[in-house]
């Protein structure tokens, strides 16, 4: 058995209505001025108001800051961090999907101990102390409550990652009411988000270990049994905690066993097209995985025997076409859209997308087969 090591968040809590309960945390460890970090859109869904109103009803003091944006920019994360310290935030707390809950590590941080991002993008370079911090998703797909990681946007369109330990928050809070409202669409998009998260982390070339491994198998078995009725049916709740937990587990694992060029050849479509960064993974994943066969087809094969006990006694070989035909299966039976041609990408685009992705070397060192600038092509142009 190889050596490795396994963090994550040291407090998950898994309740319908948690969000409303937060005071309780708070007042244990004794904050008394919380500063909520989310999105405008979950403002006018009226997703924020109860939880905040909670917080005030309990004594405690709660500043909303809503100006969260999708992959968010340098100035948003910055601008949120001034205002935390100006509002004398003693406790931060992210309520939102990926984008909220990777601004609120930052604004924890940053609030607490001021920094440049540039002198802490990378791994473990950012300085401590920082706020007490609560994660609480309205999405199942990014994981971010059970991750170390925040990406920001840089102004010459880089995804940038600060990847540290001080970003795990204190307390990871499951409420799958908070996600009932999301479309089918999103629910989606952000369910193979997950998909990937758990696909990755099981077939990474660096720092797979027995507990990533068994995260990832648990957390795909949740996501590829409840996504069809969580999209088909957004008030099936039950549904929808097996997502969130899908997603956390995916999260936990994809921590500690890090993603490769899925997300690598993703990067550049929300860069550069603004393409929602789960529906980047759910159109270059298929071919992405036929790509990789050659060397993960042996563990394509016990993920698909996972999924399908009917694939107990299938060679190896059939296990992992029906897998990668299951996750294929899940992007053309969703309501996304299907073609790179369909979200604004030209035929133009796709060898600068290319060039693009080779940048994201942190994510493609990690995939089970090297990849050049030409099989990035040849993907791009099959996702086209």
């Amino acid at each position: 058995m190889p050596s490795f090591q396994f963090e994550t968040t040291p407090r998950i809590v898994c309740e319908r209505g948690a969000a409303l309960k937060l005071a309780q945390t708070l007042q244990a460890g004794g904050q008394r001025r919380a500063f909520i970090v989310t999105d405008p859109g979950l403002v006018r869904a009226g997703l924020v108001e109860a939880p905040a109103a909670a917080l005030r009803a309990a004594g405690l003091h709660a500043t909303v800051y809503d100006r969260v944006e999708a992959d968010p920019p340098e100035h948003v994360v910055l601008e949120a961090a001034q205002a935390a310290r100006d509002d004398g935030a003693d406790c931060v707390i992210g309520l939102g999907g990926g984008s909220s809950l990777d601004t609120a590590k930052l604004v924890a941080l940053l609030a607490a101990r001021p920094q440049r991002l540039e002198d802490i993008y990378g791994v473990q370079r950012a300085a401590g102390p920082r706020l007490p911090l609560i994660q609480v998703p309205t999405t199942a797909g990014t994981g971010s409550e059970a991750t170390p990681t925040a990406v920001v946007s840089t102004p010459d369109h880089q995804k940038r990652g600060v990847i540290s330990s001080l970003l795990y928050p204190d307390l990871a809070v499951l409420d799958a009411e908070l996600t009932a409202a999301l479309p089918a669409g999103p629910t989606a998009m952000t369910g193979i988000d997950a998909m990937v998260h758990a696909i990755e982390a099981y077939t990474t070339r660096h720092r797979k270990n027995p507990i990533s491994d068994m995260l990832a198998v648990r957390a795909l078995q949740l996501l590829h049994a409840h996504l069809g009725r969580a999209v088909a049916d957004g008030s099936d709740i039950a549904a929808r905690e097996a997502m969130l937990l899908g997603s956390l587990l995916a999260g936990m694992a994809f921590a500690n066993a890090p993603v490769a060029a899925i997300h690598a050849l993703a990067h550049p479509l929300g860069s550069h097209f603004h393409v929602p960064h789960g529906l980047a993974n759910a159109l270059v994943m298929a071919p992405t995985l036929v790509f990789n066969l050659p060397a993960a087809g042996h563990l394509y094969a016990e993920l698909g025997r996972a999924l399908d006990p009917a694939l107990r006694d299938a060679a190896d070989a059939e296990a992992a076409q029906a897998f990668i035909a299951a996750m294929r299966g899940h992007v053309q039976g969703s309501p996304i859209p299907q073609r790179l041609r369909e979200v604004g990408v030209g035929e133009a685009d796709l060898p600068v997308l290319a060039e693009a992705a080779m940048t994201v070397d942190r994510l493609l060192m990690n995939n089970p087969r090297e990849l050049a600038q030409r099989d990035a092509l040849a993907i791009y142009t099959q996702a086209f």
